[in-house]
């Protein structure tokens, strides 16, 4: 058994009383847990300790790993310099994790380091293990904006990891919760937030993981949380073993929230394959989900799946519904994968003859084509979610008066700049917010005068 155990923590620097200047006794309780977290971390005697820090190098595609033998760091941003660390990092355990990743194309290595210095999300976790424990080895891991369900891959490779190795491994989940408790903290209120902290305690508490990767990103992003990926990287590391487990405080006085679990390894449980059984009810949703496609949607699943895997377009499937047959109309495809955009290109104008030829173009484009993503491989095709707008005729209006968010998508022109936004869309709740994102998107800037504006409705079919 290499995976000793885990703990979960946050990581605010006024928690150090060198920091704190006497306010970290406002949240004393997480103060005492954090203690008794890091002598459980002690008492596991761990070879080598696996820290997961959002304040790491972050990339949007991939997991970095911090290179070299040893790193250094102090809390000088917090006006506290003479706090300092230094650690050294296992250097045996970087390489097989990096090997490993290379071997099965999963998006993670040592490429990319930007900033050497430790992080504060790393130097807290360690300022208070190291009052109990010094004799272990560190691999500092960043996270990604890559699904939840990768970044727990990513901890079952770093248990695969320590198994190889025969390390005996300590996993430090570092994050805080919901930085939106409290209208009078320093990021506000939102709604969301209290709701993400009693969730997220309530599912770590019960060591449920897999109900991790069911969390909805835009309601994470508006409880602006810190840790999540940080814990589902915990989870996988975790998976397949029985655990003790032990919630031990959580506090949000100034408007951050404070979670702090352990979690003792205590031998292999075969019931705890958490992710597969999260993948099998995906596979049974998405299943449920493909047999209702409408013949909009199954001509873009078609072209998709029929372009990646054979290079070719398919041809024009008989009997298709006449509006796609004789209507031209602008049409966006858009793809996703577990929750997140994978692709999404569209016409606004009609370009093609019919709504059918129109399909198949946007269809190719979205998996191939988006600049944003790279191409879909055959692999993904089965967790693909595929959705089909058709857009009526822009019409020009006077004022954002005249849009609805619900009803309404948005086109911005000026000049030869053009951005369109849906209507309809999870997480844009006002037309402020609606013509703002499409200004963005046409390289539109705040205040510039002289904006066009147009509005349509969809038909989105799923």
């Amino acid at each position: 058994m290499s995976i000793a155990g885990a703990i979960m923590v946050p990581h605010p620097p006024i928690i150090l009383p060198e920091v704190g200047r006497g306010e970290e006794k406002k949240i004393y309780a997480t103060a005492a847990a954090y203690e008794k977290a890091a002598a459980f971390a002690a008492e596991l005697k761990p070879d080598t300790i696996v820290l997961t820090s959002p304040h790491s190098v972050m990339y949007s595609d991939y997991f970095h790993v911090s290179p070299g033998s040893s790193a250094r760091g102090d809390m000088g941003d917090f006006r506290a310099s003479k706090v300092r660390f230094e650690v050294g990092y296992d250097e045996e355990f970087v390489e097989a994790l990096s090997d490993l990743a290379a071997q099965s194309g999963f998006p993670a290595g040592t490429l990319g380091e930007r900033n050497k210095k430790l992080d504060h999300g790393t130097m807290i976790p360690l300022y208070y293990i190291d009052h109990y424990y010094t004799d272990y080895k560190l691999v500092r891991i960043g996270l990604s904006g890559l699904p939840l369900a990768d970044h727990y891959r990513l901890g079952l490779l770093i248990k695969v990891a320590a198994e190889t190795l025969g390390r005996r491994v300590l996993i430090v989940g570092s994050g805080d919760l919901s930085h939106k408790l409290l209208a009078e903290g320093p990021y506000g209120l939102s709604p969301e937030g209290p709701v993400y902290d009693e969730r997220i305690m309530d599912v770590m508490g019960r060591a449920a993981f897999d109900e991790l990767l069911d969390f909805d990103e835009v309601f994470c992003e508006k409880a602006a949380e810190c840790g999540h990926r940080s814990f589902c990287i915990m989870a996988g590391c975790l998976d397949g073993l029985s655990l003790e487990t032990e919630r031990l405080s959580h506090e949000g006085t100034f408007g951050v929230g404070y979670g702090i679990c352990t979690y003792r390894v205590t031998g292999e449980d075969p019931s705890r394959r958490l992710l597969d059984k999260w993948e099998e009810r995906q596979r049974l949703i998405l299943s449920e989900k493909r047999s209702k496609e409408d013949d909009y949607v199954k001509l873009a699943r078609l072209t998709v799946e029929s372009r990646v895997r054979d290079g070719k377009k398919p041809a024009l499937p008989e009997c298709l519904p006449e509006e796609m047959l004789e209507r031209r109309a602008g049409v966006f495809v858009s793809l996703h994968k577990e929750g997140r955009l994978r692709g999404c290109i569209g016409t606004i104008q009609p370009a093609r003859g019919c709504i059918a030829e129109e399909i198949i173009e946007n269809a190719v484009s979205a998996a191939l084509n988006d600049p944003r993503f790279d191409p879909v491989r055959e692999s993904e095709l089965e967790s693909l979610e595929i959705s089909v707008d058709v857009l009526s005729d822009p019409e020009p209006i006077d004022s954002p008066d005249e849009l609805d968010v619900k009803r309404y998508g948005v086109i911005v022109t000026k000049g030869y700049r053009r951005g369109l936004l849906p209507p309809n869309l999870e997480g844009v709740d006002t037309v402020e917010e609606q013509i703002s994102i499409a200004r963005r998107k046409a390289g539109i800037r705040e205040g510039e005068s002289g904006v066009e504006l147009e509005r349509f409705e969809v038909v989105r079919h799923v």
